[in-house]
């Protein structure tokens, strides 16, 4: 294996992905840049699922709570910082493994951000008035006229992404998804995509088991204590933002519950139709034995690299 090759470990939420990075960064004795956009800030613990101290000392990880919630961090600030470590580390192994549930960024290390229009800031600061005087609704309603495609992919419940779409569809005058996929940079490295698959009713279970063990372990505590800072972006998330709901008193507890875990569900299968549509994803079972997808794992690996 000699050229420099990121695996990159996808799959919907609770599926699994945590062990399996950790599993590929033990066998090829490398480390692990951690691409899921919730769990670089530090105030977000156990509502995003971060390893545990255990699994963040078995493998390094990369972008694990190295920001606060008061920080700004976008999705390219994530793509500068991401390539600079992958530089540094491939200087020592010729192997890395990215492991993250925002495809997004993930996709944004492996080719590159899409370039958009320049954008008025006034334009950002009137959707975001107009989100806070006519509710979410109304961005969904516009972007779905404006853009269907990416209305039908995005998460729509999340508003830094509807206004950030809507933003470049007002400027340009043309749909957001128009500016999707048309030029890539370079790397010097090679992508490998393994994924881990699951049922839906198996997947669902999962989702339904880590919300119940979440707030055993004191989400709600955790929400509260972030409970000043809700009307940043990184707090518009699902497992926060309905107990924020339940704080306000709007929601009884026990239906704020049982929104993070339809809205969990929903955001798990978004996750999947933006992984279909990934053909190089090499996928395996997630009750394969470890040693079993290890072994599929390195196979297709070196089939790969032998094909190159």
């Amino acid at each position: 294996m000699k050229s420099n090759t990121l695996i990159s470990v996808v799959g919907p939420t609770a599926i699994g992905k945590t062990a399996l990075g950790i599993l590929l960064a033990k066998y090829f004795k490398t480390e692990i840049i951690s691409a899921d956009s919730r769990q670089f800030f530090k105030e977000m613990n156990i509502g995003t699922a971060v390893p545990s101290p255990d699994e963040l000392n078995t493998a390094k990880h990369h972008f694990i709570q190295h920001k606060s919630v008061l920080e700004p961090y976008s999705v390219g600030d994530f793509e500068k910082d991401a390539v600079s470590i992958l530089e540094t580390l491939f200087q020592e192994n010729n192997i890395a493994v990215m492991v993250g549930g925002s495809g997004l960024y993930v996709d944004a290390v492996v080719g590159g951000l899409d370039e958009f229009p320049e954008v008025d800031p006034k334009l950002r600061e009137t959707l975001t008035k107009r989100l806070e005087t006519d509710g979410l609704q109304s961005l969904q309603k516009e972007l779905k006229a404006r853009d269907p495609k990416y209305y039908g992919n995005v998460d729509i419940e999340n508003p830094h992404r509807l206004i950030r779409a809507l933003e470049v569809c007002i400027t340009s005058n043309k749909p957001y998804s128009s500016f999707l996929g048309q030029k890539k940079k370079t790397r010097n490295f090679t992508s490998f995509y393994v994924g881990i698959q699951a049922d839906r009713k198996v997947i669902y279970d999962r989702i339904n088991q880590r919300v119940d063990l979440m707030l055993k372990s004191g989400l709600l505590e955790e929400a509260q204590k972030l409970y000043k800072h809700r009307h940043l972006n990184a707090l518009q998330t699902v497992g926060y933002k309905e107990l924020f709901e339940y704080i306000d008193g709007h929601f009884t507890l026990d239906f704020a519950i049982s929104e993070i875990k339809k809205n969990t569900r929903r955001f798990a299968k978004r996750q999947l139709t933006w992984l279909r549509k990934n053909k190089d994803i090499f996928w395996v079972n997630f009750d394969d034995e470890q040693e079993v997808m290890l072994e599929k794992i390195t196979d297709q690996l070196k089939t790969n690299l032998h094909a190159q």
